[in-house]
């Protein structure tokens, strides 16, 4: 029985393992759904709905020190200037660790998941706090979810002798991201938490199928590079 490939010498590995393509594409399929419902379910409304009231009160603070001064620092990462910091350390890893593919992934995601939200968000037209707010998808959620899942898809796909891919910690490592980020919006009253929730499944929709478009990009600049060697 033959084992799993491994990328031949020279070639960079994918960010989107082969193995796990199938599995969170069906994963970004659905999450997709579930941004265009709601999204479709709060358009143009400025007030939260039966499941935001269900969870924490409309528009108060939930959170008292000192856990508030954990969802301001998480609040921090999600700003322009938190995201830069951990987009660069992590680039910076990429390349330290001889993955330029991987660095290319991690600035590709992140101005994925924050355009993506930004356009949801003018299209939906939810807002928070007045008319001016829009809320809808959480953009900070996004960002946060889409950058913990490029890491950790690097992680599961680095090469190594007898290594397979797992899609379960790739998508806990979403998972977690997102819902802190998204605790901490909902706790400063910044998003409702269908907005967090949008958010997260904006990051699910968008890593994927940046990561694809990567290699796929990669290869054809790969393979027409080989063709003018030849």
């Amino acid at each position: 029985m033959r084992g799993p490939a491994h990328p031949g010498p020279g070639r960079a590995p994918e960010v989107l393992p082969p193995s796990l393509r199938g599995r969170l594409g069906v994963v970004a399929v659905l999450a997709a759904l579930v941004v265009a419902v709601l999204g479709v379910l709060y358009a143009g409304h400025g007030e939260s709905g039966t499941v935001d009231r269900w969870i924490t009160p409309p528009t108060a603070d939930s959170v008292r020190p000192p856990w508030r001064y954990a969802a301001l620092a998480l609040d921090w990462l999600g700003e322009p200037a938190g995201a830069v910091v951990l987009v660069v350390a992590a680039v910076t890893g990429c390349l330290l660790l001889r993955r330029p593919r991987g660095a290319v992934l991690v600035a590709a995601v992140a101005g994925a998941a924050v355009g993506t939200a930004t356009l949801l968000k003018h299209v939906v037209g939810r807002t928070i706090h007045g008319d001016g707010n829009l809320s809808y998808p959480s953009g900070h959620t996004a960002f946060a979810t889409a950058l913990a899942y490029a890491v950790a898809l690097l992680a599961a796909g680095r090469p190594g002798p007898g290594r397979t891919a797992g899609a379960s910690p790739v998508l806990a490592a979403a998972l977690v991201a997102g819902a802190a980020m998204g605790w901490a919006e909902v706790s400063l009253s910044a998003h409702y938490p269908t907005d967090a929730l949008g958010g997260w499944c904006t990051g699910l929709a968008v890593t994927p199928a940046t990561a694809w478009l990567v290699d796929r990009t990669a290869g054809r600049t790969s393979g027409a590079g080989r063709r003018e060697d030849g």
